[in-house]
């Protein structure tokens, strides 16, 4: 969707109504939390954490920090895969990972009905919130520029599926590029978001709804 049509979208959908009281409550035992942030790990790795500021489909900055952070054993995978890339002359440039809880309901709250299924329903919270998801793309090494994909990060259509057939055949084969290293280190990709993968065993890990200035 186009950002400017999604923007009026928004500004037709409820407000948020009311401060989030926390995540869904879980009695299972959980891995204990062991959230570290991607780039301390591997600083080759690329960030543009768009949700800290305006551009994002929300409009406003809903993240108070530009960071990407994980469960250690996913982030180790996506260093492993970032290392991999290089030899065929690409990084990966990280959008976001772990999300506040607080932050998925917000999403629900202010996405039109027909266009939720782009967004996680905070009654079930989201592998976000677990610390075992994360948006990513490829970047160029010789050039440090983003990697053109069959389509923009956070586009709310059918364009982003990763199994879209349009767009070109080089934008299809860095998709396919992206997918293929990402599924190599124990990801699976999200079924409507090329960009938006999930590590193996996320259900090992609670929910969260802690703030970056705790982390």
């Amino acid at each position: 969707m186009h950002a400017l049509a999604f923007a009026l979208l928004l500004q037709a959908a409820p407000a948020l109504a009311v401060e989030p009281s926390g995540p869904p409550v879980d009695a299972r035992a959980f891995r204990p939390p062991d959230l570290v942030e991607l780039v301390k790990l591997e600083p080759t790795l690329r960030t543009d954490v768009r949700y800290a500021t305006a551009n994002n489909f929300t409009g406003r900055a809903v993240y108070s920090q530009p960071r990407v952070l994980l469960q250690r054993p996913a982030a180790e995978a996506v260093v492993r895969a970032h290392r991999a890339l290089a030899a065929q002359g690409y990084g990966l440039l990280l959008f976001d990972g772990y999300r506040p809880w607080r932050v998925t309901k917000l999403f629900w709250d202010v996405t039109p009905r027909e266009k939720r299924d782009f967004v996680a329903n905070p009654a079930k919270g989201s592998k976000h919130n677990r610390g075992c998801a994360i948006d990513l793309t490829l970047f160029e090494l010789a050039t440090g520029r983003e990697v053109t994909m069959p389509s923009a990060y956070d586009d709310f259509t059918e364009k982003a599926s990763p199994d879209w057939p349009g767009g070109s055949a080089e934008q299809r084969a860095a998709r396919d590029l992206l997918r293929r290293t990402m599924e190599a280190v124990g990801f699976q990709v999200e079924p409507n978001e090329w960009w938006h993968f999930n590590f193996a065993g996320w259900q090992e890990w609670p929910l969260l709804d802690l703030p970056f200035e705790e982390l």
